[in-house]
């Protein structure tokens, strides 16, 4: 079913919009987990834990009754379960992607492979499907046509009023899609989410991701007039020249009534590695949650100026630190293993 603009109005919802769940992928012992399951669960836990308390969890797994052994005491009229097959745990880039449509909830479907082939995805990418026809969503609508476009959750942030924030690297990356242009990916783009402008990054990146720079370790939104970045101020660090470069672009950014966003740095985290190689850390990581938000935490020093800083950002809502140092283990952080479901979509 294609999409008109002169048919339907669309909206792309912000994260920070009332939302009615939170989508996670549960981690088990046939993924790359399987050398540290234990920790990665106990991270899930507490992860699933924060979010429970403040609306419901959609929980992806392979065994149920292993991941409420996992969770323990808890209200389990927050959950729902369903046992999909999974090749890993990013629920933010293979699940649904939720737009409104004539204001009604329907779900986008858009093709998962494995961040251009660097992985397997066969599971993953049927995981929306199968949940939509297990009837998990409120949503009565499928948008599959999508499938014809690669597009991960955490390549894409939303202001909620037509402005998309995103990186180029990502974006017109090599086996991923036959789009070659800015102009090009603008055009589909204001076709299927009603956008007004795109807002690129051309610079910028972190180490060890593997997701050829999706925004959401390196920028983003906090309303539609605040972007909290990764900020580096060691000129020693290898990520220096790069995110200063892109602190500059954020600095050239207006808002859509044209005056500067208002800019909070983050600390660009402590190095992290493994095996010689650098982890994907950032603070940027955070999942925007009702009446919450999410910090990844990686026991630094630092773990507690990024806190001060998302304050600033979200003074309204209450800031709870995740240790997530198990999920950089396989290059990835606290949003990237969730994914919100705005209000109504559950």
């Amino acid at each position: 079913m294609a999409i008109n603009n002169a048919t339907f109005t669309l909206q792309l919802p912000a994260e920070w919009e009332t939302q009615s769940g939170v989508m996670l992928t549960w981690p088990h012992r046939a993924t790359d987990w399987k050398l540290y399951l234990d920790e990665a669960v106990a991270c899930f836990v507490a992860i699933a834990r924060a979010i429970a308390g403040r609306e419901k969890l959609l929980i992806v797994c392979a065994s149920a009754g292993k991941v409420k052994a996992a969770l323990g005491n808890i209200d389990e009229s927050r959950i729902i379960f369903r046992e999909i097959p999974s090749n890993d745990t990013w629920a933010r880039d293979h699940g649904p992607i939720s737009v409104r449509v004539n204001g009604r909830p329907c779900i986008y479907d858009f093709a998962f492979n494995g961040w251009g082939l660097k992985f397997p995805a066969t599971y993953d990418n049927q995981i929306t499907k199968n949940l939509f026809e297990s009837k998990a969503f409120s949503s009565r609508t499928i948008y599959q046509d999508m499938l014809h476009i690669v597009l991960e959750g955490g390549s894409i942030e939303s202001d909620g009023e037509g402005t998309l924030l995103t990186t180029s690297r990502c974006l017109l990356s090599k086996n991923r899609n036959s789009y070659e242009t800015k102009a090009e990916i603008a055009g589909y783009f204001r076709q299927i989410f009603g956008l007004k402008r795109i807002l690129w990054l051309d610079r910028g990146y972190l180490a060890g991701d593997d997701t050829d720079g999706h925004i959401d370790t390196l920028a983003r939104f906090c309303d539609p007039r605040t972007i909290a970045y990764v900020q580096c101020t060691d000129e020693t660090d290898e990520h220096f020249r790069a995110l200063s470069q892109m602190e500059r672009e954020l600095q050239k950014f207006k808002t859509s009534d044209g005056k500067p966003y208002r800019l909070i740095p983050l600390p660009a985290a402590e190095a992290v590695y493994e095996d010689g190689y650098r982890l994907p850390a950032s603070y940027a990581n955070f999942l925007i949650i009702n009446g919450a938000v999410l910090m990844p935490c990686y026991n630094s020093y630092l773990d507690e100026i990024a806190c001060m800083q998302l304050q600033q950002a979200f003074p309204d809502r209450e800031i709870i630190a995740i240790d997530c140092c198990p999920l950089i283990k396989q290059r990835g952080s606290l949003h990237c293993v969730t994914m919100q479901l705005p209000e109504g979509f559950l």
